[in-house]
């Protein structure tokens, strides 16, 4: 059946000599992996790479076979280009880190438009922003509702917040509960958009740390999770 299937692009696996296997977070089906037959051998075929970096945006044409891992692609084109996504060294180093996320906690082959629209849509907006150093930070924890373990947004009044629970509580409960600058920048952030994020002022360390907290809070919720291999080289460009 050959149907158009808009797309991002999570990964990109070289396959025996000439050929790629590309995973992507498709808007009508979820997760699915294509295979680009010979895409290495020819100059005109390595031309077509360019399209499958890390998060493209892609409208693709595509042979869905619905009992088949591998599906095939007879057109494709960019869906949105971006500026400066993939050649700002800060944005690329961002970029590498989501998707090596995206990939690890996104496993349904099944329909979800409302996470295809925010990552899309996120997406965009960190392309044409001048200040993002925090964007990853506001995007993985705004991902957790999609995912199934958004912090509930009650009792914010609280001293300590529960990774374990995901909720907001009045004492401390054990090594799971936070408190301090961490539990400070979550409220803030909880109530926080995108085009709101320049106002959240921290400092290199606070991030990182904030950040390692995010990533635990993925390993509680998610028993697959492993923290991305990325991360040294994200805390590297923003230290």
């Amino acid at each position: 059946m050959r149907t158009k299937n808009n797309s991002i692009v999570l990964s990109k696996l070289k396959y025996r000599d000439n050929d790629l296997i590309v995973k992507c977070y498709t808007e009508q089906r979820g997760v699915v992996s294509y295979l680009l037959r010979g895409v290495l051998k020819s100059k005109k075929g390595l031309s077509k790479t360019v399209y499958y970096q890390a998060l493209s945006q892609l409208q693709i044409e595509e042979n869905f076979k619905p009992n088949q891992s591998l599906h095939f692609i007879s057109e494709v084109k960019f869906n949105y280009i971006y500026k400066s996504l993939h050649t700002n060294i800060y944005k690329s180093a961002i970029v590498l880190f989501l998707s090596e996320i995206l990939s690890n906690v996104l496993k349904e082959e099944e329909k979800n438009e409302g996470l295809f629209q925010f990552i899309s849509v996120a997406l965009q907006y960190l392309d044409n922003e001048e200040q993002f150093s925090n964007f990853h930070l506001l995007f993985l924890l705004k991902l957790t509702r999609y995912l199934g373990f958004q912090p509930e947004n009650l009792n914010t009044d609280h001293s300590y917040f529960n990774l374990e629970s995901g909720i907001f509580e009045a004492s401390n409960h054990g090594i799971y509960s936070i408190s301090g600058e961490n539990l400070t920048l979550l409220k803030c952030l909880l109530g926080t958009n995108f085009d709101a994020l320049n106002e959240v002022k921290i400092n290199a360390k606070q991030r990182q740390e904030f950040l390692n907290l995010l990533l635990h809070y993925f390993e509680l919720h998610l028993g697959s999770f492993k923290k991305p291999k990325s991360l040294q080289v994200l805390n590297e460009v923003f230290h």
